[in-house]
Order: structure tokens, then C-alpha cells, then sequence
């Protein structure tokens, strides 16, 4: 699938969702973004920031593959948001949700977008 197309089909399941954007293994945004009528909670050098961490975290969780089997999704559940990450190939599907939706459906809605 399209990387545009993967994050807009993101974005459409769900008016709570602000961003859903892949990044690759350099910690760049290659696709998508954020949701036009939101905003971003940070500037976009702490964007930089984030996006790298998310990187050097999902190459550290390959360690235990062989183990635990390969990882499917990863959540972080902040004071101001939701924020999950999708292996995608080579690069990260980065999601940020609002904190009132279900998160415990969403993330096998989009593993099915992933998957199709």
C-alpha cells in the first residue's frame, strides 16, 4: 500500500486521532502528518526528537524477537495523549490519539489497515 495512502486510512478511522505519519529508520517523517484542525503539542524540533527516540526504541525491542516473537504494536499513555507505534517494513506508523477513545480496539483497527 501506498505510504499516504496507509496514513490517511489511518486518520479516517477516527475523528479523535490527530496524527498518523510513518517514519523511517532515520527517525524522518516520509508520509502523512498531522490532522488538519489540530495542532502539534510540541515545535517541531522536539517533533526531531520524538521521532528518533521512536526509532532507536523499536530497533531495541528486535532484540527479543527471537524470544517473545516480533512486536505488533507499542502504546504510550501520556497526561496530554495517546501515542502508538506500528512496525511498518522498514519504518515506524506513528499514531497520536486523543485520550477519550477506545484504545483497546483502535490498534487492531490499524494492524488490519497494516495488514490488508
Amino acid at each position: 500500500m501506498d505510504k499516504d495512502e496507509l496514513c490517511k486510512q489511518v486518520l479516517e478511522l477516527d475523528s479523535r486521532i490527530r496524527f498518523a505519519g510513518l517514519i523511517n529508520e532515520n527517525g524522518r517523517l516520509v508520509a502523512g502528518g498531522m490532522k488538519p484542525g489540530f495542532k502539534s503539542l510540541e515545535d517541531s524540533r522536539d517533533d526531531e526528537m520524538l521521532y528518533m527516540e521512536l526509532v532507536l526504541r523499536a530497533k531495541m525491542r528486535k532484540e527479543f524477537d527471537k524470544v517473545l516473537g516480533p512486536v505488533k504494536f507499542a502504546m504510550s499513555y501520556r497526561d496530554m495523549l495517546i501515542i502508538m507505534s506500528f512496525p511498518v517494513n522498514d519504518n515506524i506508523l506513528l499514531i497520536s490519539v486523543e485520550k477519550d477513545i477506545d484504545f483497546s480496539k483502535l490498534p487492531f483497527k490499524i494492524l488490519e489497515i497494516i495488514n490488508h
